[in-house]
């Protein structure tokens, strides 16, 4: 890997017309409305789910693919997606992304029957795939200089990281004063106006390629490896890492993206260039935030059935929470990260962000099935967001600065493709962990008496969960890791022209 990007550079020159279009702050407000919306519905859905199973009617095997359609069609097709973005412009495929994810919402909220809800929920992930690296390459290429740049990414970080807090939060507001079907409807509001306001602010970033080819066989290879990889992840959490199928689908995932390695690297025009990929800051950056998102998401689960299994707390008690995590996130994004981003190298930011991330979670894995929030758990979840927070901003920065403006899109759909690789391992993996050690508390602990069989029910559960807890701080400790090591130290300079730009 070369370590040749610089780490507040940009893709184009300050003298191209979108970063001094004035209109780029507004216009950041309907992009990050559209990311927030896309980000929350990963979560959203997960406290409606048992108001929706009960409505419908589906299975326990059918519920899981109300989760698993969306992050399937979502992770799949997103190198496709910001693809399309590079191709056909990004704008176009920002507001086409924004209006089909409200159309795909509004056909689940409508939802007759089981088979109609999970078909839209793969239809959100088709368009989500589309919208999701649009935006980020949008802001990418509208802000160029330093600062702003480091504050734009500050606030996309906020919300791409407490957003799925938000979605908790949201959830539980909506399914306990309407219904499970507002999960769905919301987004209609969040879609109008995005895709308005877009229309109205967002100046065309690139002028679209209309005779660029596509890389058809790098399409089929990437998408079919991403879901394949994906969905033997998923199975993996419910199979087991052992299981005939998991193993299958994630060998054969593999299999598949080695051989999309191999194509991009003789096509003339690959769906994924890999010099995107290869440059050691963007790759450091990709990585680093895989593994962080492990932890993260694993985290979000555990601590969604601990507050209301174990502590007894509403959905809307439960979302409200979460709500320490989210305030965390936005300081260090916005407070930290965005201030200290266009003077300091990213790994300066990125390895204190991911151990103050892993210490909230050593601190968190000290629950008990007794134990007060205000003392536990709120700080706990606080110092997590303000570590990942600080360490995102600069991510995210890194993983789009210094690429060719034509591939800006491949880019910024790496990042969403790392960040649902490492949610669907974390899942999987964490799932994995704390059933185990549950089992095991339960096989070497004997109850004494009836009362003593009650709580050791709880007492398993959370020792399985403080488990899991504690290997997610390992994993950030890894992502500090990977961070020092393959990042560069110094930044290099910021390019002064576009050819230098784009190099």
């Amino acid at each position: 890997m070369s370590a040749s990007t610089p780490t507040s550079a940009s893709p184009t020159s300050a003298s191209t017309p979108t970063s001094a279009d004035s209109r780029r702050w507004k216009a950041l407000v309907f992009i990050c409305l559209a990311q927030l919306m896309v980000v929350l519905d990963g979560t959203i859905m997960n406290i409606a789910l048992p108001s929706a199973q009960h409505d419908l009617g589906f299975s326990d095997s059918s519920r899981q693919w109300v989760v698993t359609a969306y992050a399937l069609a979502f992770g799949g097709l997103l190198l496709f997606g910001g693809r399309i973005a590079d191709l056909w412009g990004r704008k176009q495929a920002f507001i086409t992304g924004v209006l089909g994810f409200a159309a795909a919402s509004a056909l689940g909220g409508a939802a007759a029957d089981t088979s109609m809800l999970i078909g839209a929920r793969a239809l959100q992930g088709v368009f989500a795939a589309l919208l999701a690296p649009a935006a980020l390459s949008l802001i990418a290429t509208m802000f160029t200089e330093p600062k702003e740049r480091a504050k734009a990414f500050g606030i996309y970080g906020a919300l791409a990281g407490g957003g799925a807090a938000i979605g908790l939060l949201l959830g539980g507001v909506l399914t306990e004063y309407l219904n499970w079907r507002w999960t769905l409807y919301v987004n209609i509001v969040f879609a109008v106006l995005a895709a308005f306001g877009a229309w109205r602010e967002i100046r065309v970033s690139a002028a679209p390629r209309h005779g660029a080819r596509l890389d058809i066989p790098g399409v089929l290879l990437a998408t079919s490896g991403l879901v394949s990889l994906v969905y033997g992840l998923t199975k993996a959490e419910t199979d087991g890492w052992t299981g005939t199928l998991p193993l299958s689908l994630m060998g054969g995932g593999i299999v598949l993206l080695a051989l999309f390695a191999l194509v991009e690297s003789r096509v003339k025009a690959p769906l994924l260039p890999l010099r995107v990929i290869t440059d050691r800051n963007r790759g450091g950056a990709y990585l680093s935030l895989a593994t962080a998102v492990i932890a993260m998401f694993g985290l979000l689960l555990f601590l969604t059935f601990y507050l209301q299994t174990v502590l007894g707390y509403s959905p809307l008690l439960t979302g409200v929470a979460f709500l320490p995590m989210t305030a965390g996130m936005m300081a260090g994004s916005i407070g930290i990260g965005a201030r200290l981003a266009p003077r300091l190298p990213a790994r300066v930011l990125m390895v204190p962000g991911f151990l103050t991330a892993a210490a909230g979670l050593a601190l968190l894995a000290q629950i008990t099935p007794t134990s007060s929030y205000p003392a536990v758990v709120m700080p706990g979840m606080f110092l997590m967001g303000l570590g990942l927070g600080t360490a995102f901003m600069p991510a995210i920065s890194l993983a789009t600065v210094g690429v060719r403006h034509q591939d800006a899109g491949a880019a910024s759909a790496m990042v969403n493709t790392s960040q649902q690789i490492g949610g669907a391992i974390g899942t999987a993996l964490l799932n994995t962990i704390a059933t185990s050690a549950t089992a095991d508390y339960f096989r070497t602990h004997r109850p004494a008496d009836r009362d003593a069989a009650a709580r050791l029910k709880d007492d398993a559960l959370v020792h399985g969960f403080s488990t899991a807890i504690y290997w997610a701080s390992g994993i950030l400790v890894l992502a500090a890791a990977i961070a020092a090591v393959l990042i560069a130290h110094r930044p290099a300079k910021t390019p002064t022209s576009p050819h230098e730009a784009a190099r």
